[in-house]
């Protein structure tokens, strides 16, 4: 019996699961100029965690997420071989054991880790032209000495410690992110709605889906090696 579960209803598109255009229509960058750069603004985006910096260098704007203690019209340096708190530079002229976030994966891509409020990592030493990168999650990864990062630490760390107190406020915090909430057990929802609703005393049934099913109907196990209790 085909059923139109919730990941079959989200991946459909409807306005029930879609975000508003608006909370994302900052895009965090870096820019092609060099030289030196103004912060204009400081404004809060539906679609990011951290406050960001509307920042022009020479004609070119363009966005990233605020470092502590920027004001507006502080001067930024990009590129800077001997940077600053809040300059962008390569990962080859920035100074060991300094706090960096929004780094780039591959040289020019415009910056695609720690991008969260309250978060950096620590740089800790260059090897030739690989530069070791320590994560917050304490793992080492190494990057090209020629990828661009922000000297600093994102500002809105203590975001997490206000209590939500009411569910209201959790679900539109969730939807201006396009995240669906709340989440429920398959098992707790009607049996119209998925192949484990209902159960009449929650006995899930038996499914082994196969490892190309859509995803509506990827339930249950998927593809297993082996099922049933191992003797």
């Amino acid at each position: 019996m085909g059923k139109r579960i919730i990941s079959q209803a989200r991946g459909k598109g409807s306005f029930t699961y879609r975000v508003r255009k608006k909370a994302f229509q900052h895009t965090i960058r870096y820019p092609q100029k060099h030289g030196e750069a103004e912060i204009l603004d400081i404004i809060h985006s539906a679609g990011h965690s951290a406050p960001l910096l509307k920042i022009k260098v020479d004609n070119e704007i363009f966005h990233n997420s605020a470092f502590n203690g920027a004001v507006t019209g502080q001067k930024i340096s990009i590129n800077s071989e001997n940077p600053a708190e809040g300059d962008v530079a390569q990962l080859k002229y920035i100074p060991s054991g300094s706090p960096i976030y929004n780094i780039e994966i591959n040289p020019g891509d415009g910056g695609k880790m720690i991008r969260t409020a309250g978060s950096s990592a620590t740089l800790l030493k260059n090897y030739g032209r690989k530069v070791s990168i320590l994560m917050p999650n304490r793992k080492e990864i190494l990057l090209d000495e020629n990828c661009r990062a922000t000297l600093g630490t994102i500002a809105g760390a203590g975001r997490n410690l206000k209590p939500i107190m009411k569910a209201g406020r959790n679900y539109y915090k969730m939807k201006a992110r396009s995240k669906l909430w709340p989440r429920t057990s398959a098992v707790k929802v009607n049996a119209v709605d998925h192949p484990f609703g209902s159960g009449r005393g929650k006995r899930i049934k038996s499914k082994i889906a196969k490892r190309n099913a859509p995803p509506g109907k990827r339930v249950g196990h998927l593809r297993p090696r082996r099922t049933g209790h191992k003797r």
